[in-house]
């Protein structure tokens, strides 16, 4: 007896395999997209935090103290986010601030996220809209009162 059935069957490999692969890249592009912004925010909270944990050390007695305060905390900032490759185009003099008015330090970081469809292309899906969906700045910042 002849079973005809696996001529029946001949493209539902191909047909699953489109269904699954457009689940696995969804899934995939998720991932890649969404991990380095939040790589970012997590450099740029550590970075202002740990600039403005550096600058404790000065010597309040240093002469022009709120100068030498600030270029303090913006050296390491700077130093902090070395890494970031130059793709991204980051840039520590227009991305970032340090002041220090009225007692307090402030360290922040104010990185446009239109730099980043530069390494990651943002997809516009019809349904779900910018993928990923991001604020227009990714913004980090600490402060410590002297």
């Amino acid at each position: 007896m002849r079973n005809s059935l696996p001529h029946k069957q001949k493209g539902a490999a191909a047909i699953e395999f489109a269904l699954v692969f457009i689940v696995f890249f969804s899934v995939f592009y998720g991932i890649v997209s969404y991990s380095l912004p939040m790589l970012l925010m997590q450099s740029f909270n550590q970075s202002t935090a740990e600039a403005v944990r550096r600058s404790v050390a000065l010597d309040p007695t240093t002469p022009d103290y709120a100068s030498a305060l600030t270029a303090l905390a913006t050296a390491e900032l700077k130093n902090q986010l070395s890494w970031i490759p130059p793709a991204l185009a980051f840039n520590a003099a227009t991305d970032t601030s340090t002041t220090f008015v009225g007692g307090v330090l402030k360290v922040s970081v104010n990185y446009p996220t239109s730099k980043i469809n530069a390494v990651i292309p943002f997809l516009n899906l019809p349904v779900i809209g910018q993928v990923p969906n991001l604020p227009a700045t990714l913004t980090a910042s600490s402060s410590l009162q002297f």
